[in-house]
Parts: structure tokens; C-alpha cells; sequence
């Protein structure tokens, strides 16, 4: 923690001539501030026994001297520091390339294959809080919904929202662009400097959009040292598809047609694995066996904000203060 206003400190010496105006003048002159009583014969008194009150009549200006004392640091405004933190931490570079297609709310997987998608993802980013990760997602075109990041709270929050209706709202084509979804996310590793650099891609499609084929971006990822992991998702023969129709959904049995040879030969090309995921329990298993992938050293930096932390201070002050006029005018009060 440090002070915005460290001046404010020189006050403090205030507190020196109060203590010593307390405990030396203001009692060198308590007889004649104070109103008497004459007696006659004061021996009675002279053993009797000191009451608890009297032995804490100095509590009052204790409290009085801490509430200075925590006023006098809430104006020397104090706050955390700002800085770069930077550490060496086990981790990879991932991007996370996933077929957003309309097909992808087929309901085969529950509670559809997008969901389940996310949701397994979402397990897999919070296992690995060390990782740079990134994700990219695909129908008929791509773009890189988040780049990678070792922020896995913002991550999550994008993946979360990621959506299938965005080629039915226009802003993408529909259609299954899995060389176009691959190339986005080699992209981004291109750079790298982590010595293992991973795509796992999943869709439930054949490629049938872009400009770029599967295998030609494949080529690339090797030529970079990218490792890709293909994920076919859906049942084999039909599944279960939502149809919107008037007053409600229907729902309607499409074929399944996933190119297993396109996605084997892209992870044969560079050094992955392929998989398939014909429900909910095996997608999750595949995401936990490429979590065994080898770590590598890298820096991490964190950047932490500046925030005012003088309102604990002030707030016990006052507080302080309270307690001190109440018992003042309560268990200390002076006829």
C-alpha cells in the first residue's frame, strides 16, 4: 500500500502537545477547574476503593487520539500499488476452433450439440489456468471470437455467448468452412513462442465453404509446429434437428454426415489425433485426454489496478468517534 498526500503525516505532531496537556496541565489544574467539596476530615475516604470508571477515565481520549490517527491516514489517501506481475508458470498455446453452424443444434448430444460443445469446453479452459487460449468459431466463414489469453474469466464470458443464429442473423454464411475455421486459428498461434502450440477443432459437417481446404491448412499448421486435434461430434445414421414452424417446433430427423477422412488426414498431417464424440460422455473424455498434452515454460504478466483504500479508515473513524461521544455522555459523564 502507498500514500497519494504522505504529508497529511505531519499532523501526527499534533498529537504531542494533546497528550501532554492531557496528562500533565489539564490534571496540574483539575482542582480549580473543577467544582469542590470541603470537609472536615477526609480520612474516610483515604482507603476507600477506586472504581472501575475511574480507572478508564482515559479511555474517552484514547478514542479521541486512534480516530485522529485513522482521519489523518484517510487523508494521506491511501491505495494499492500499480504494477506488472510477472511469473514463469506450465502452459501451452490453444486456440479453440468450433463449428457454429445451424446443424449444430442438433439435439443428439444434450441438450444439443452446440451446449454440450460449450459446456465441455468451458470445463477444459478451467482446467488449464496457466494456458494462453483462444477461440476461434466457424459456419460458412470464420473470425476469432476471442484471441488467446490467459484472462479465462473474459474467455469463458465469449464462449458463453457464443451463438448458431448468427448466420441466421446475416452475419456470417451458413454452411461448414473447416479449412477456413482452421487457417483463423493458425493464425493466430503463427507467432507463438510457446514450444507446444495446439488447434482443437470440432464440427459436425463435411467442409462444403471457403477458400482455403482443410488440408491446405493443415499443410500450414505444420510447416508452423501446430498440432491439430479434430473432434467429429454426432451420432452416427440420423439426429434429432429443431424446425421452426408456426406456433411451435418441430422436430425432424437429419443425417449425420461428418467427413472423418478429411478431419484423420488433418490430424495425420500434423502429428494430432482425431477423434469422435457420439454423445455427451465421450466429448468429455476427449477433452480430458487432450488435456494431457506436454507443458512448456512461459511468462505470464498480470496487470493489477489502482484502487482508493481510504474508506475503511474513514468509516472506523467515525465509528471510533461515535463510541467515544456516547460513553462520554454515558459511563464517563461528569456532573
Amino acid at each position: 500500500m502507498e500514500f497519494e498526500s504522505p504529508l497529511y503525516f505531519i499532523l501526527l505532531l499534533l498529537l504531542v502537545p494533546y497528550i501532554i496537556w492531557y496528562f500533565l496541565l489539564r490534571n496540574n489544574g483539575k482542582r480549580k477547574a473543577e467544582v469542590s467539596i470541603y470537609l472536615s476530615d477526609t480520612n474516610v475516604y483515604r482507603n476507600a476503593p477506586v472504581s472501575w470508571r475511574v480507572r478508564l477515565m482515559g479511555v474517552p481520549m484514547a478514542l479521541r487520539c486512534i480516530a485522529f490517527i485513522l482521519i489523518v491516514i484517510a487523508l494521506a489517501r491511501p491505495q494499492t500499488r500499480n504494477a506488472w506481475n510477472e511469473k514463469t508458470v506450465e502452459g501451452i498455446d490453444i486456440m479453440l476452433a468450433m463449428d457454429v453452424s445451424t446443424s449444430m443444434l442438433a439435439e443428439d448430444l444434450k441438450p444439443n450439440r452446440i451446449e454440450a460443445a460449450k459446456a465441455v469446453a468451458g470445463e477444459f479452459i478451467a482446467d488449464r489456468p496457466n494456458d494462453n487460449i483462444g477461440l476461434t468459431i466457424f459456419a460458412g466463414e470464420a473470425f476469432t471470437q476471442c484471441p488467446m489469453t490467459v484472462d479465462h474469466a473474459s474467455l469463458q464470458n465469449l464462449l458463453n455467448g457464443t451463438r448458431t443464429d448468427i448466420a441466421a442473423q446475416g452475419l456470417i454464411s451458413d454452411g461448414t468452412a473447416i479449412g477456413m475455421g482452421l487457417a483463423n486459428a493458425v493464425s493466430r498461434l503463427k507467432n507463438s513462442k510457446s514450444k507446444s502450440k495446439v488447434v482443437i477443432l470440432l464440427t459436425d459437417g463435411s467442409n462444403n465453404m471457403g477458400d482455403i481446404s482443410p488440408m491446405t491448412a493443415a499443410q500450414i499448421a505444420k510447416s508452423l509446429g501446430i498440432r491439430v486435434y479434430t473432434i467429429g461430434v454426432g451420432t452416427t445414421g440420423v439426429a434429432p434437428y429443431p424446425m421452426p414452424v408456426a406456433g411451435g417446433i418441430q422436430y425432424v430427423n437429419m443425417p449425420v454426415e461428418i467427413d472423418t477422412k478429411t478431419l484423420e488426414g488433418i490430424a495425420a498431417t500434423s502429428d494430432g489425433n482425431f477423434y469422435r464424440a457420439t454423445n455427451n460422455k465421450e466429448l468429455v473424455q476427449i477433452y480430458k485426454d487432450i488435456d494431457k498434452l506436454e507443458k512448456t515454460r512461459q511468462n505470464v504478466k498480470k496487470f493489477s489496478k489502482r484502487y482508493e483504500a481510504y474508506q475503511p479508515f474513514a468509516i472506523a473513524a467515525a465509528l471510533i468517534l461515535l463510541l467515544e461521544v456516547l460513553l462520554r455522555l454515558t459511563v464517563f459523564r461528569k456532573i
